[in-house]
């Protein structure tokens, strides 16, 4: 049976509901620097904002004198659009240019839906269109497609809200002074909630969070994994998460990963295992590390595993306040310093490890247990002795202090303090 086409009325019709709302959409404004006349690739787990930031992109440009008839806004989740095939995006250019004689600019949300995609895209650059384009799969910033894009598009990964945006969100200003008293209190009774919850966006003003959050999950589940990767083994997909969840603050092998899986009598090969990870990591859902003793086969195998948000975790343990923490801190690093982050495990374990800054980190929700605080110092005086520091940490759910042992200066930062300061604290 022969594909169907897209009509170009259906593309007129979408550009002009777009443009009716698309300016005057409400929105906690985010940091946004993009560079004037740069193409942007967007990619993030669903619902961490991205169209938000294409919304935000559009008001800016019409504050700047941009006319509202030159946004070209078509969000590929439309059910209008299923079924589309990339012979159909000229449709787009067509319709357009049938309503308006200007030259538009392009905002593509969930363009990977679309196979072939990334060639359009790249003829539109080379035409000189200026084009946004979001998605929900990491693929998107594979050398494949960079590739395919020749170079003409610049990219950003988007993330749930940081602690600082979660708070502008629910309208607490953070003045002077926030780091004591009453402003304290405050602010760290917001952060219990991020904590716990994570910052999705849509999730901030839902009072059943977890409803909401299961709701997201069974999404991302369905569409990006089972349906996109054609998975008949749906549960062993659901089994290979909880473990991974649980899994959160250790090393974990495939083969320990396959094992958990059988443990529950359901079939799963480390081969397969292998390809979940890689479909979970595809979907912006896992932040995934390697060990920086390890030897490059052992990278491959064995690796720390993350959650991109605390709430999503959250979901799949109980008594979380632990593997929390450490998520919250892999989330927080990874944000900042990206593929330079590692874990180190040999003979001794620190939590995280930025060989380009020197720096390290332990993640221990109390040290109030001596054992445990002499645990995370003689890690981090371990690897001093191996790789020199610039700055060693441990962050901590609420202790606070400094302390020095064999001349290794050691801060014990409180999370939410931590999150908060952002670069400041981390340089």
């Amino acid at each position: 049976m022969k594909k169907q086409s897209m009509d170009k009325e259906i593309f007129r019709t979408i550009i002009s509901e777009n443009q009716e709302y698309i300016g005057s959409i409400p929105l906690v404004e985010r940091p946004l620097d993009l560079e004037e006349y740069g193409n942007y690739v967007f990619v993030g787990v669903r619902q961490a904002g991205k169209s938000y930031l294409l919304y935000q992109r559009v008001q800016q440009l019409l504050a700047e004198g941009k006319l509202l008839e030159d946004i070209v806004y078509v969000n590929f989740d439309d059910e209008r659009l299923q079924g589309m095939a990339a012979t159909d995006f000229d449709l787009i250019i067509q319709a357009y240019h049938s309503m308006y004689s200007g030259q538009p600019i392009f905002f593509f949300d969930e363009i990977q839906n679309v196979d072939g995609w990334a060639n359009f895209a790249r003829r539109l650059a080379n035409l000189k269109y200026r084009v946004y384009v979001t998605g929900s799969n990491a693929k998107m910033l594979s050398r494949d497609i960079e590739t395919v894009l020749g170079g003409r598009y610049l990219s950003v990964n988007v993330f749930p809200y940081s602690f600082n945006e979660y708070l502008t969100a629910v309208g607490v200003n953070i003045a002077g002074g926030w780091q004591y008293g009453r402003k304290a209190n405050e602010l760290q009774r917001h952060f219990r909630t991020y904590f716990e919850w994570g910052g999705f966006p849509e999730l901030v003003n839902f009072r059943e969070k977890r409803i909401w959050l299961n709701s997201l999950y069974n999404r991302i589940f369905f569409n990006d994994l089972i349906v996109r990767h054609k998975i008949k083994n749906e549960d062993a997909m659901r089994l290979c998460v909880r473990r991974l969840a649980e899994s959160v603050m250790q090393p974990c092998s495939l083969n320990r990963l396959s094992n958990l899986v059988k443990s529950t009598g359901v079939r799963c090969s480390a081969s397969t295992i292998m390809e979940y990870v890689r479909y979970l990591q595809e979907s912006c859902l896992l932040i995934s590390l390697d060990n920086y003793a390890s030897k490059f086969t052992e990278k491959e195998t064995v690796k720390k595993h993350y959650f991109v948000d605390n709430g999503l975790l959250h979901l799949f343990i109980n008594n979380p306040d632990t593997l929390l923490l450490e998520n919250l801190c892999a989330i927080t690093l990874y944000k900042k310093y990206g593929c330079g982050i590692y874990y180190f495990n040999r003979n001794i374990e620190v939590d995280f490890y930025v060989p380009d800054e020197g720096l390290a980190v332990q993640a221990s929700y109390r040290m109030s247990d001596e054992s445990t605080l002499e645990r995370e110092v003689k890690a981090l005086v371990a690897l001093n002795s191996l790789y020199p520091l610039k700055k060693a940490m441990i962050v901590t759910y609420e202790d606070e202090g400094v302390m020095e042992r064999d001349g290794l200066k050691i801060e014990v930062v409180p999370v939410w303090k931590w999150v908060l300061n952002g670069e400041k604290q981390l340089k």
